[in-house]
């Protein structure tokens, strides 16, 4: 009876939520589906669903918006972990991208006692800064910043109710037409849960990624945080299908798995990347 109690108030926390968020997105998507095929290729840059980005951005001007569902089964503190995340990065020019990520919807049901909490995730506020752009003789280079602002509670342990910070950089080549190599090493300062300290830790990501004639697509990727971060501490293997509508419509979905003991043992998430609009253009 408790679990059906459990179930059921779990399900209502997530319908008050969901139907607004989703019904502004499937507008937005169903809408933007119908746009014409003669939009620039680099219309938008998908960051997801890897935790490495691509060095370049999207078009100057352009609003990207990314939205997806992710899943962690078996983890070090939690049996398993759902969330929503919502990202919006926008190019103010051709090298400078403004970006906003929180998970609109997080749900973890814990390892000690089999409680299962729901709320908001954690905001995470950064910019990326394009040194170089991808040419015959260099890859692209970027260096990037963000703060992890927390706004998950700390009571319901979905979040440690400390400040975090990454410095990255990014690294990104083009070795054939459509496929593209990407690297990130970033340095992690975040705050400890058990103490007022801190802790410096380093993330390291490569992923590579080929899109076919059909508009089909792949990405995998090998990626290392010895911090928690966008994924707890440990070493995953990623491999995703896409599917890109048009140019600024793109879906994807896939699994993810933990290499690690620390690591959870295997991931599922889906979601899609859309270009909402150009705001600089006239």
């Amino acid at each position: 009876m408790l679990k059906t109690n459990t179930s059921k108030s779990v399900f209502k926390r997530f319908a008050k939520i969901s139907p607004p968020i989703l019904l502004i997105l499937i507008l937005c998507v169903s809408a933007l589906a119908q746009q014409s095929q003669s939009e620039d290729e680099n219309y938008i840059k998908p960051a997801r669903p890897t935790i490495s980005n691509p060095a370049e951005i999207q078009k100057a001007g352009v609003l990207q918006l990314e939205f997806g569902y992710d899943s962690n089964l078996r983890g070090s503190e939690f049996r398993w972990q759902q969330s929503v995340p919502v990202n919006l990065r926008f190019a103010a020019n051709s090298r400078v991208l403004l970006e906003a990520e929180v998970d609109a919807v997080l749900s973890e049901k814990q390892e000690e006692n089999g409680e299962i909490h729901t709320g908001i995730g954690d905001t995470r506020l950064g910019f990326q800064i394009v040194a170089l752009k991808d040419s015959e003789r260099h890859p692209a280079l970027a260096f990037g910043y963000s703060v992890k602002i927390p706004t998950a509670s700390e009571a319901k342990m979905l979040g440690t109710g400390r400040f975090d910070h990454r410095l990255k950089i990014l690294l990104s080549k083009k070795i054939s037409e459509n496929t593209d190599l990407d690297f990130n090493a970033a340095y992690l300062n975040v705050g400890r849960e058990d103490s007022d300290r801190r802790a410096d830790g380093g993330l390291a990501a490569v992923a590579l990624s080929h899109e076919f004639k059909n508009k089909f697509g792949f990405e995998t990727e090998l990626a290392g945080t010895s911090l928690d971060d966008e994924q707890p501490k440990g070493v995953y293997a990623l491999g995703a299908l896409t599917y890109k509508i048009n140019k600024r419509l793109r879906f994807d979905t896939g699994l993810r798995f933990g290499l690690t003991n620390d690591a959870p043992r295997v991931g599922i998430f889906g979601g899609f990347t859309v270009g909402v609009g150009n705001v600089l253009k006239k």
